[in-house]
């Protein structure tokens, strides 16, 4: 009997490619996030102008990454019509594909290659930029943390494609 994840690598064979549509860099652990239309992601250490990269070297929580669609559900959880990805602290925002059948996947964006590992659980700080109920809407729509397995430039617009092993 094929394990859990060798039945969701044979589902996720052909996930057509989503698209990039929001990169968020944080200058420090509580400051502010800043929108950038590109950014260059370093092997083993993540992303330029972020405050994890420096660090933990290796920690499997370089970039985190979320989805349009997941930003979408957590909205509608809190009977808000948007929600500004920036309030959610993540790195990237994605669309177009589901997210969490690529945990402890390869996922290429741009140039860069990344590898997603654990859920990205909310934080108490989420009730503080969404108000009372945002843990229990984000739960299962947090994203995936990801480690940066070959640095590269990335885009908004640039495809996002999981890679065969």
């Amino acid at each position: 009997m094929p394990s859990q994840q060798e039945l969701i690598n044979r589902l996720c064979k052909n996930l057509a490619p989503g698209r990039l549509e929001w990169i968020g860099l944080r200058s420090a652990r509580k400051g502010d996030v800043v929108s950038v239309a590109e950014v260059m992601a370093f092997q083993g250490l993540g992303l330029e102008g972020d405050h994890r990269t420096s660090k933990r070297p290796g920690s499997g929580r370089q970039v985190t990454i979320t989805s349009s669609e997941f930003i979408g559900q957590i909205a509608g959880h809190l009977q808000r019509d948007t929600i500004d990805p920036a309030l959610l602290r993540r790195n990237l925002v994605v669309s177009g594909l589901n997210l969490n059948a690529l945990r402890y996947q390869k996922i290429q964006i741009g140039d860069a290659l990344l590898e997603a590992g654990a859920l990205c659980h909310p934080c108490s700080r989420m009730e503080q930029a969404l108000g009372d109920g945002a843990i229990a809407a984000m739960l299962g729509y947090g994203g995936l943390c990801a480690k940066v397995i070959r640095g590269g430039r990335m885009q908004l617009g640039d495809p996002v494609s999981k890679l065969d092993d």
